[in-house]
């Protein structure tokens, strides 16, 4: 081995080389858009504003003070359930102002900057027609933030986008497991209720500005769950009588969304006309079932890794997929994938240690073990947008993006591009369709 000295440049490509990959990203950015990404991540053309909406749900059962062993009629504690939101939305060509969030991040006590395109405060768009509604749904744990390159991304394309910090299950509030189980679901429909009635007063930012009529629903983990139940997919008998256990609930809070009763079918809400749900919870525990999966009632799209260890793969989103077989619904798959599948940002740069209180290093809260980030970001934005293209705006162009080969791998790339040949995936650069499956079922 020659010992030759190693010009300054070289150490330097070296050094970089070593340090982990969010290095690169010190803002924190959320808005990145890979050299390698499909068509439809790229932003659309609307200029987007962002703003906190803060709300109070008055009169909810206090499911965290509720005893795990109470007796039918025994009262329930209640109490009046802050909800906090965070709104981006299209704004005024011409907005000008910061473009930081500063928001708190997996271990609850570290402030960062996420840095987007989004104009704070911006003054919404003057348009002669209201943009669908998207509510987002974190994971537990969560908050508002964690799916803020999709959020923002969506707006930007002519959507009002409404992320909600779901009260006991968000980084700072944090709780037991049944506060979510419960509620989220109910968070999720007054949120709509109360976007519905800022659509109409003169004097809120949103008025005119969105439709509720016309509303879709991505939800990840806990929120996926709660989605999945708000549009139809009740719980099993089973379900709602686990009062035991991490994934229960006390006695009597979930007799609400027992599937096929009269209490549950009167929740809901024909607002809503799709879902997309990032590794939706209920199937694989035995809080849904091929039978309960039959209620859902609108069109959905679901995306897992193949490799989920949390909610399952075969045994939870895939089965749920195939069950519901009332909606005409689509299987994205990142194969190899776990549990962080698509929904989650990249971690913040301030993630990268490990938490001596929590146990583990928080960035293991984002990642995954095979899949970058940003790429898969990348890739659920374009469907995503294809999907609520297709069921919010009745845009017939979308579906040629949602029409492919069901293994991305054997999809051909033909020079001719429109020819017989070229069975691509429409919209993926060539060589980049690699790693993915896209399956459609439709309802019977």
């Amino acid at each position: 081995m020659n010992n030759k000295p190693i010009s300054r440049y070289a150490v330097t490509l070296l050094m970089a080389s070593c340090l982990p990959l969010s290095a690169a990203y010190a803002e924190n950015r959320i808005d990145i858009i890979r050299a390698d990404a499909p068509e439809l991540a790229a932003y659309g053309n609307q200029t987007v504003g962002v703003r906190q909406l803060d709300f109070i749900h008055k009169n909810q059962i206090d499911v965290l003070k509720t005893d795990r062993d109470r007796q039918k009629g025994d009262a329930f504690p209640y109490y009046d359930r802050p909800l906090t939101v965070e709104t981006w939305y299209p704004a005024a060509r011409n907005a000008k102002g910061s473009h930081v969030l500063d928001v708190y991040a997996r271990d609850g006590k570290t402030k960062i900057a996420l840095h987007g395109r989004a104009v704070v405060g911006a003054k919404p768009l003057k348009s002669k027609k209201a943009f669908p509604l998207v509510i987002i749904s974190h994971g537990y744990p969560g908050n508002r933030f964690l799916l803020s390159p999709i959020a923002e991304n969506i707006a930007s394309k002519g959507y009002v986008v409404v992320a909600i910090d779901h009260t006991d299950s968000t980084y700072r509030t944090l709780g037991d497991i049944s506060s979510s189980i419960v509620n989220r679901t109910k968070d999720q429909l007054f949120i709509l209720d109360q976007i519905s009635d800022l659509a109409n007063d003169p004097s809120s930012y949103l008025y005119d500005l969105v439709d509720t009529n016309n509303t879709g629903i991505i939800g990840y983990s806990m929120g996926a769950y709660g989605t999945t139940v708000t549009v139809g997919g009740g719980l099993t008998s089973y379900g709602i009588h686990q009062n035991e256990g991490f994934f229960s609930a006390p006695t009597g809070t979930l007799d609400q969304y027992l599937a096929g009763s009269d209490e549950y079918l009167a929740l809901a809400d024909d607002r809503i006309k799709t879902a997309v749900t990032f590794a939706p919870a209920g199937m694989n525990n035995g809080f849904m079932d091929e039978q309960t999966a039959k209620g859902i009632r609108v069109p959905m799209l679901m995306i897992a890794g193949s490799k989920d260890d949390i909610v399952g793969y075969d045994d939870g989103v895939r089965a749920l997929w195939k069950a519901a077989t009332y909606v005409d619904r689509s299987l994205l798959t990142f194969n190899y994938a776990n549990h962080n599948a698509g929904a989650p940002m990249a971690p913040p740069e301030e993630m990268y240690k490990f938490d001596p209180d929590l146990g583990f290093n928080l960035s293991m809260h984002y990642l995954d073990p095979v899949w970058d980030n940003v790429r898969m970001n990348n890739i659920s934005t374009h469907f995503i947008t294809a999907w609520l293209g297709q069921y919010l705006k009745h845009d017939a162009s979308m579906a040629a993006y949602l029409d492919v080969v069901p293994h991305s791998n054997d999809g051909q790339w033909d020079e001719g591009v429109n020819s017989a040949h070229h069975t691509y995936w429409k919209g993926f650069p060539e060589r980049t369709a690699s790693g993915l499956r896209f399956e459609s079922l439709k309802a019977r």
